[in-house]
């Protein structure tokens, strides 16, 4: 065997090695920074430089990569969404600083670290899949990590209960997947993205292995009908860890969706368009009229993270390079915007307690500034100009649109308006609506800040910066 080809491998052998430092350093660091005991303290501080050196050392796309015999391939734009993730994953750090401080959590800093680290692991090998059964390990080495993070408050009743509803649920979606990839293999004989192809007629039997493998994914995007585990696990699991979810976790699924769609199951192109077609609509409309009943705002969330989920689907359906442009680019913009609101969330509730669309009554009164980045944030998912969540969604809207969708795109339009006024009701708590005993003031912790500030350049800077869709668009046709 050539074991020259592992160093191929750059961003997962330099994600390896952030791993496996932070797990000693948790090893030999006290794990507790209420209790002194003369060792130095596991703080954000490590990882989160680990982890940007790691971005910057990887961060420039290098040539097309093979390695395996065709089991794993990296192109410069399955390198521009792993960079994307790990910048998603360094804001996520730096939002858990706060909760991480806790008493009860000092102890598990480590595994925190670590867990997430390895779910982000598994996702880059699932991106740079070019076989079914690399594609199942990164799958599974990010699913079953995961569900020990939405857990991770395991002393706390919903957190525990959201942790063994995500767990079930992640079983049953990765038999039908596995199932669906065994017809695949049992119809074409191989399991290779590029050999698939030409042993694909549409029979009876690879249309099941279709459906059993998209209804698979289905559950790691949240789309409707395999949704139903989402708002009961963001509600659950630690604020931070939803964030994680929420984006991270989407975006990269989302993305090898796309990629397998168009490179295996492209003989059956009419046949999946069909079934995205109606999934989209289903999922777009359903998702915000379940918004609009919410209190809670994480679970509010949830369901604009499933609403989101369909508007990336757009990208997906278009199945051209524009469509694979937009789609990271939606992934990049939507990242920053959701990390933003889910920011202040945490840290409102960490401070208060509070989660409640009425808690928010007044916020402004005593935390404007947290306000006005949580109002940028929504405008930006919401799609209002000139923030950048208008460009994403009118590039993925034109990229569906040039595809041939125009009836899907209208009714993704009408879904935006309806999705305008529950990202609207939060800005008028904040603003408007009267409360008598408002969140009391507090200031943010520097990490806290740190995210905040990233978060907001992220939904500002991308508005005014052109470059950035069209740099992802060069090395989209190489996909």
């Amino acid at each position: 065997m050539d074991y020259s080809q592992f160093l191929l491998m750059k961003e997962e052998l330099s994600l390896i090695a952030v791993i496996v430092i932070l797990f000693i350093a948790d090893l030999f660091m006290s794990p507790d920074a209420h209790k002194h005991d003369g060792r130095p303290v596991l703080n954000t501080l490590l990882p989160v430089a680990l982890l940007t050196l790691h971005t910057v050392v990887t961060i420039i796309p290098g040539p097309v990569a093979e390695a395996f015999g065709g089991m794993y391939i990296n192109t410069p734009i399955q390198h521009i969404v792993k960079s994307i993730l790990s910048v998603g994953t360094i804001i996520v750090f730096l939002m858990a600083h706060e909760w991480m401080r806790r008493p009860d959590a000092a102890i598990k800093q480590g595994e925190f670290y670590v867990l997430t680290l390895s779910t982000l692991l598994g996702m880059y090998f699932m991106i740079s899949a070019g076989h079914f059964l690399m594609f199942f390990i990164g799958l599974e080495t990010a699913s079953i990590p995961m569900a020990a993070l939405v857990a991770f408050d395991k002393y706390r009743h919903h957190s525990a209960e959201a942790g063994a509803k995500y767990i079930l649920t992640a079983l049953f979606s990765s038999g039908l997947l596995l199932f669906g990839l065994s017809l695949i293999y049992g119809t074409t004989g191989t399991l290779y993205f590029n050999d698939i192809p030409a042993a694909i007629d549409g029979n009876a039997l690879q249309i099941v292995a279709f459906i059993f493998f998209f209804a698979g994914m289905g559950f790691k995007i949240s789309l409707v009908p395999f949704h139903l585990w989402t708002a009961d696990v963001y509600e659950g699991a630690p604020s931070t860890v939803t964030a994680y979810l929420s984006v991270i976790s989407k975006g990269s699924a989302a993305f090898v969706l796309m990629v397998i769609l168009i490179k295996v199951f492209a003989p059956m192109v009419d046949a999946w368009q069909e079934v995205l077609y109606w999934v989209i609509i289903i999922s777009i409309t359903l998702a915000n009229i379940f918004a609009l009943r919410q209190q809670n705002l994480k679970r509010l969330m949830a369901f604009s993270s499933i609403s989101q989920a369909g508007y990336i689907m757009l990208g997906v359906i278009a199945g051209t390079p524009q469509g694979m442009t937009s789609l990271v680019y939606y992934t990049l913009i939507y990242l920053f915007a959701n990390l933003g609101v889910f920011t202040v969330i945490t840290i409102v509730a960490l401070r208060s307690g509070k989660v409640t669309l009425d808690d928010y009554n007044g916020l402004y009164q005593t935390n404007p500034y947290l306000s006005f980045l949580m109002t940028l944030a929504l405008f930006s998912l919401a799609g209002i100009p000139p923030f950048a969540g208008f460009f994403s969604k009118f590039f993925i809207f034109a990229a569906a649109f040039n595809s041939g969708f125009h009836l899907l795109v209208f009714i993704a339009l009408v879904n935006t308006v309806i999705s305008l006024y529950y990202y609207l009701r939060i800005v008028k708590a904040m603003y408007i609506n009267k409360n008598d005993e408002p969140i009391a003031a507090f200031r943010s912790d520097n990490y806290t800040r740190a995210s905040l500030a990233i978060c907001t350049i992220g939904i500002i800077v991308p508005s005014i910066i052109s470059m950035i869709y069209e740099a992802i668009g060069q090395f989209s046709f190489g996909l």
